[in-house]
């Protein structure tokens, strides 16, 4: 569910014409992709609820289309990977039927998550940063999984005796309008959340608040975490309601009553009480987060290594988060005295590993840091996280080819994922394979809606002279695709 909306500038008419050549054109989209090659046929109209989740699923990756293409979002394989483990491992407890989720990172500051009919899952980093523990922050995914897998926004659109895939494109279309006729204050209505025009219909009713905490905390449990995650939660958002002129993001679609509070308190005591461990795990990751807001390299430095000098039981994540802030500002010996400790207590630590690597390919230690990535790369194939960083360390040293070479591994892997194709297009670009070059661009701008721009590179592949006859009447075919999901959008 998307939690904020500018008011629209004009009433949006989707004809069942567009919506069938929408899906059409999103099933060529990724009829190749793995993530799509075990979807069914397309969808029937008039199934229950009026719109199917096979229709939901087409449509929110085209929502998710526009929305990369304004939406400030965070390129981090290391925050990606962790986030996407978690939503699966909650997914896997969840009641959703159909669970080909997408994740998309939005660097965001404010409290907020979404999920858009179609298993789109946003999560603003301002999530991670206020959310003191793995439980806090999944009982808000949790929530979110379980408005997807009782199909809220259907459901609340059928009371309204509104129910159509027309009205489901249509509210999404609100969205992707707000943002692509706001221009910037568009973007900053969309982010930070108007309470005006079409949000109140998407507002979520207390009865599907009730039921979506209910079923969250239900998922909590079955996947292992603290159900009072929920009620901290709550609290935290309620104190960063104080004092500010709007709640957070998630308060505005989510209203939050004492009663809620007091329900997810007695609810998690109905569980049996246990000892839940912290995964150290996420609070690394909310180091990544805190690093990330601070751009004075020096400030930086100073911030960690105050939270550092108070100790707590969040010293070796604070640690952890200096030795970053120094690899970035170049004091290299620091790092790497801090950093030793906690390889040498978790030396099979994935994070710790790629941050050794960082350190290595900052010093200039070309053997080590390769000899490293690849020794990850053996132990865990395809990772996507020691791949970028394989990639990352190749181009910094002008391997372009060896870069292109890991990066077509990992376009097959993860063929929705811009970042991959955006590094893709840069390496072969210096490798000199103009061809791959033109047509990982083109993938990049499809995945960002900008479809224009993804035909003249497909245009351009199909005017190189030495193309084999097999090569060219590829590229022909992905033009007529994306004409397809270029008319489709252009109604959208």
């Amino acid at each position: 569910m998307v939690f904020s909306l500018a008011p629209l500038s004009r009433t949006i008419t989707l004809t069942k014409y567009f919506l069938r050549s929408l899906l059409f054109a999103f099933f060529c989209l990724s009829a190749s992709s793995a993530s799509l090659a075990q979807s069914s046929e397309l969808p029937e109209f008039g199934e229950s609820y009026a719109t199917t989740i096979g229709q939901e699923y087409f449509l929110g990756r085209a929502w998710l289309m526009s929305f990369r293409r304004q939406a400030p979002t965070m390129a981090d394989p290391l925050i990606q990977t962790y986030v996407e483990d978690l939503i699966y491992r909650l997914a896997a407890t969840s009641e959703l039927k159909d669970r080909r989720l997408e994740l998309i990172l939005v660097d965001q500051r404010s409290i907020n998550a979404f999920a858009v009919p179609g298993g789109v899952v946003g999560v603003n980093t301002g999530l991670m940063d206020k959310a003191e523990s793995e439980a806090q922050f999944a009982s808000v995914l949790t929530h979110e999984l379980a408005h997807v897998s009782q199909r809220h926004f259907a459901r609340g659109i059928e009371a309204q005796k509104k129910a159509s895939t027309a009205m489901m494109a249509g509210l999404l279309a609100g969205v992707l309008l707000a943002v692509t006729e706001g221009g910037a204050e568009g973007m900053a209505a969309m982010a930070a959340g108007s309470a005006a025009g079409m949000q109140s219909k998407l507002r979520y009713s207390r009865l599907h608040e009730q039921e979506a905490d209910r079923i969250g905390m239900k998922n909590m449990v079955r996947a292992q975490m603290n159900p009072q995650g929920a009620e901290e939660m709550f609290k935290i958002m309620q104190a960063e309601s104080r004092g500010y002129a709007r709640p957070p993001e998630f308060l505005l679609t989510h209203p939050l009553t004492d009663r809620r509070i007091s329900d997810a308190r007695n609810r998690s005591r109905e569980y049996p009480r246990q000892v839940y461990p912290e995964n150290l795990e996420y609070q690394l990751m909310r180091s990544r987060v805190a690093l990330s807001y601070i751009k004075d390299d020096e400030e930086a430095i100073a911030q960690f290594r105050d939270k550092l000098a108070k100790g707590g039981r969040n010293a070796e994540p604070h640690q952890y988060g200096l030795v970053l802030a120094l690899i970035r500002g170049g004091q290299y010996k620091e790092a790497k005295e801090l950093l030793a400790p906690l390889r040498e207590f978790s030396p099979s630590n994935m994070t710790y590993g790629l941050a050794e690597a960082e350190l290595l390919v900052a010093s200039g230690q070309h053997d080590k840091a390769l000899e490293l990535l690849n020794r990850g790369m053996a132990l865990v194939p395809g990772n996507y996280a020691i791949s970028m960083a394989l990639a990352d360390a190749y181009i910094e040293w002008g391997e372009h080819p060896k870069a292109a070479e890991v990066l077509e591994v990992l376009a097959t892997e993860r063929p929705r994922d811009p970042n991959v194709w955006f590094l893709l297009a840069e390496s072969q670009g210096k490798a000199g394979n103009i061809l791959r070059v033109h047509q990982a661009r083109a993938e990049y701008f499809v995945l960002n809606g900008a479809t224009g721009q993804a035909l003249q590179q497909l245009k351009f592949a199909l005017a190189i002279n030495s193309n084999p006859p097999l090569t060219n009447t590829r590229i022909s075919e992905r033009i007529k695709q994306v004409q397809q999901i270029q008319v489709a959008m252009g109604r959208f």
